[in-house]
């Protein structure tokens, strides 16, 4: 009977040592983690007393005075209260402006009778300033800009169509990005306040 190879044995505990060292890694890089859901039952603010959905709710939001600023505003309420509209009592007050730049990205007519669509894009751009609703204290401010794209006809009405649903597009995703934002500026805030 012969002996077992010291350097063989020691090889063959190598790929264990290095996943052992690896779970052990992953567990302490994990356990240094401060993820949290977003819109989880935990307060956005450290001294806040109540869970992210109710204080994202408790915004109030300014009315604007265009079509598509009037599009992110509803996004943002409905998003805010979570389909419940706007509060009765609110904690903060949110100013949003928006702004639109449509552009023709490219033309591709080509000397037929067919209607072939040209690409055009809308950007909307969002400046907004939170703010408490009690104090008028600025809280956070910031800019976020979307932007859609969308086919132009030929067809007058049909060109006009594509822009409204791009400028609709861009409105949701807008109203998303706000709310993102916002709730980050009031975690900020927590954070500076607490």
């Amino acid at each position: 009977m012969s002996s077992p190879d010291p350097k063989k044995t020691e090889l063959s505990r190598l790929p264990r040592r290095i996943a052992l060292a690896g779970l052990i890694g992953s567990l302490a890089l994990a356990s240094a983690c401060t993820v949290r859901p977003l819109y989880s039952n935990a307060p956005l603010s450290t001294g806040s007393t109540v869970s992210a959905n109710a204080e994202l709710a408790s915004i109030a939001i300014k009315p604007v005075n265009t079509r598509f600023g009037q599009q992110v505003r509803n996004n943002l309420i409905f998003g805010f209260g979570r389909g419940a509209g706007e509060p009765a009592s609110p904690v903060y007050s949110l100013y949003i402006g928006v702004g639109e730049a449509v552009d023709s990205a490219a033309v591709v007519q080509v000397g037929t009778d067919q209607d072939e669509p040209t690409a055009g894009s809308v950007t909307l751009t969002a400046n907004y300033i939170l703010s408490d609703a009690k104090t008028g204290a600025k809280i956070a401010s910031g800019t976020r800009a979307i932007t859609s794209s969308f086919d132009r006809p030929r067809q007058e009405f049909a060109s006009y169509r594509a822009q409204i649903d791009a400028e609709n597009r861009a409105a949701r995703e807008l109203a998303e990005a706000l709310q993102l934002s916002i709730a980050q500026d009031l975690v900020k805030h927590g954070k500076t306040a607490g």
